[in-house]
């Protein structure tokens, strides 16, 4: 479409673009490229037109597209195609499908909302139209299906990476699937796996990220947090997005060597806010209190009780603070 091959050389360009220079290599006429322009400004790109001198690209509106993640991405395969929708149910069920008709390894899937966006739990996750990054990463590992739910841990790290690196936040990781800033939740993380007695058909790695959020809905205003919220600026969801997955394949390359957590567990540890706290260990037939110890080699929980060290499994349970979130 002109006004994408447009954008791709305002982009380029180190300065005024001329419509000559764009007419000359799309043999289009000026007035084609008049209107180009136009459809580029009303769906929020910036551009300065100057007579004699041509077109310029001031600034660009902060819209999830494949060819903008991979602008920002570095890797071997996560990524190696990127699916990109207006709107979808759930990223994580986009991908389940997806990997049923075919789809390879490394697929990642976005969305700009999610209108059943779903949670750990079966908890909902608010997912309006342009304020997060709502996006799946689909894996086809050959690996034991007991090993994989240490991947929401692989994919924990990865994401308190990228938001150090894209948005200069310092955040924490909440065992199992939480990233937090200042104590509220900043990420979601949640996994899902197809798989056989012996053979994993496929993994989906749901991630929600709240960026551009300025309100939250009643019953989590308390205990959520954004990026713009803790830095007062906005930042480009599309390198967010290709951070994650930057940072997350040499953390599953590690992962894959022993497929567990040996090789990981201190980087864990070191940004675990959970470690070293009072906590809550809730599941549907007990609960308990002690102190969080940190991660084993498995992706375990360690809690030392008043009866010993417990080692908790992700599974369904719900682990907080003794007196809130964290």
């Amino acid at each position: 479409m002109l006004r994408e091959q447009i954008l791709k050389l305002l982009r380029e360009k180190d300065g005024f673009l001329s419509g000559q220079e764009i007419s000359q290599q799309f043999g289009v006429s000026r007035t084609s490229i008049w209107k180009a322009i136009r459809q580029l400004e009303e769906t929020g790109y910036e551009i300065e037109a100057v007579r004699n001198r041509g077109y310029r690209l001031l600034t660009e509106p902060d819209l999830l597209s494949a060819e903008r993640i991979r602008q920002f991405l570095h890797t071997d395969w996560a990524g190696g195609e990127i699916r990109v929708y207006d709107s979808v149910d759930s990223t994580n069920n986009e991908a389940k499908r997806a990997a049923e008709d075919g789809a390879g390894h490394g697929l990642v899937l976005a969305a700009e909302e999610q209108t059943a966006g779903k949670g750990r739990r079966g908890r909902a996750w608010d997912s309006r139209k342009g304020e997060g990054i709502f996006m799946t990463l689909l894996l086809k590992p050959e690996i034991e299906p007991g090993n994989a739910s240490m991947l929401t841990l692989v994919m924990g790290m990865a994401v308190r990476d990228a938001l150090k690196q894209a948005a200069g936040l310092d955040a924490w990781i909440k065992w199992p699937n939480d990233i937090v800033c200042d104590g509220r939740k900043i990420c979601g993380i949640l996994t899902e796996m197809s798989a056989q007695v012996d053979y994993i058909n496929h993994i989906v790695i749901g991630v929600g990220i709240n960026v551009h959020n300025r309100e939250f809905p009643d019953g989590v205003q308390e205990m959520a947090t954004s990026v713009y919220r803790q830095t007062g600026k906005a930042v480009c969801r599309a390198r967010l997005a290709a951070e994650v997955l930057n940072c997350f394949e040499p953390y599953y390359t590690r992962y894959l060597q022993t497929q567990d957590l040996q090789g990981l567990k201190a980087i864990y540890n070191e940004h675990l806010i959970n470690r070293g706290r009072r906590v809550r260990v809730c599941d549907l037939r007990t609960e308990f209190t002690g102190m969080a110890q940190g991660i084993n080699a498995r992706g375990e929980l360690l809690v030392e009780t008043e009866d010993g060290l417990a080692a908790v499994s992700a599974g369904e349970v719900s682990v907080r603070g003794v007196y809130g979130y964290v």
